[in-house]
């Protein structure tokens, strides 16, 4: 990724931000609520941190809306739909822009960290790989527990099915491909390196979300949102973990 002055990173920040409100707007992935939390998200991710995450939490909001509207019409028979016809408020924005704003803050108090980057990118990879895998794998019937493997309704908070799975891997691979192709240039870890670790890092938030989904939200102790944030919480402490320890 080339190096741009100051003054150009703070206007691609500010053109992408627009760009997300003006979509989000028109195509309907965030109501009134979502888009406030998205200005303050977005500029505190792309300006206390970089513009490439945000295009990484751009990529999360299309992708995952899609994968919302997706059969739309069989998960309303089901009862499986999200809520308020698929648009997001800021309970959603927060639970998966959350963790990578507060990389974000972190990296404005204490710049340079080697892991940054991979917390940043890794915490939206586990947001959409949980989003795809729930979304897309809502309809599979071989839904199981993650914490009993028995048989569950599809759609069941902390199930896992054939479809979700592979889901859930491709969610992460998407933003993996995007944190490679925006990687900066200093970063001490090779492109493969880096795509290999956002994947699983993706994948294997995805899996904490259904554990806590099981766990404690099936129990009334946290709701979805609350384990959302946990989960893409969890992929930023899986990088740093694996930063400092493995690289």
């Amino acid at each position: 990724m080339s190096t741009l002055n100051l003054d150009d990173e703070q206007l691609i920040s500010l053109a992408l931000v627009l760009t997300l409100l003006i979509l989000s707007r028109i195509k309907d992935l965030l109501d009134s609520s979502g888009i406030v939390a998205a200005t303050f998200t977005g500029l505190t991710v792309s300006i206390l941190g970089h513009w490439t995450w945000l295009l990484a939490l751009f990529i999360f909001l299309v992708t995952g809306s899609l994968a919302t509207k997706w059969r739309i019409e069989e998960k309303r028979a089901l009862s499986l739909e999200e809520a308020n016809e698929g648009l997001r408020g800021w309970r959603n924005v927060l639970a998966n822009g959350g963790a990578v704003s507060l990389v974000a803050i972190y990296n404005y108090i204490s710049p340079g960290e080697g892991w940054i980057y991979l917390a940043a990118i890794g915490s939206i990879s586990v947001a959409l790989s949980d989003t795809l895998a729930s979304e897309i794998g809502s309809l599979d019937l071989r839904t199981r527990s993650i914490t009993t493997l028995q048989s569950v309704a599809a759609g069941t908070n902390g199930g896992m099915s054939p479809t979700g799975t592979i889901a859930a891997f491709i969610g992460a691979l998407i933003i993996a491909v995007i944190g490679v192709i925006f990687s900066p240039d200093e970063s001490t870890i090779s492109k493969v390196n880096l795509l290999f670790l956002i994947t699983i890092i993706g994948w294997l938030g995805c899996q904490v979300d259904s554990l806590l989904g099981a766990i404690l939200e099936n129990r009334g102790y946290l709701g979805k949102h609350g384990v959302n944030f946990l989960a893409t919480s969890s992929g930023a402490l899986m990088a740093i973990l694996i930063y400092t320890q493995l690289l």
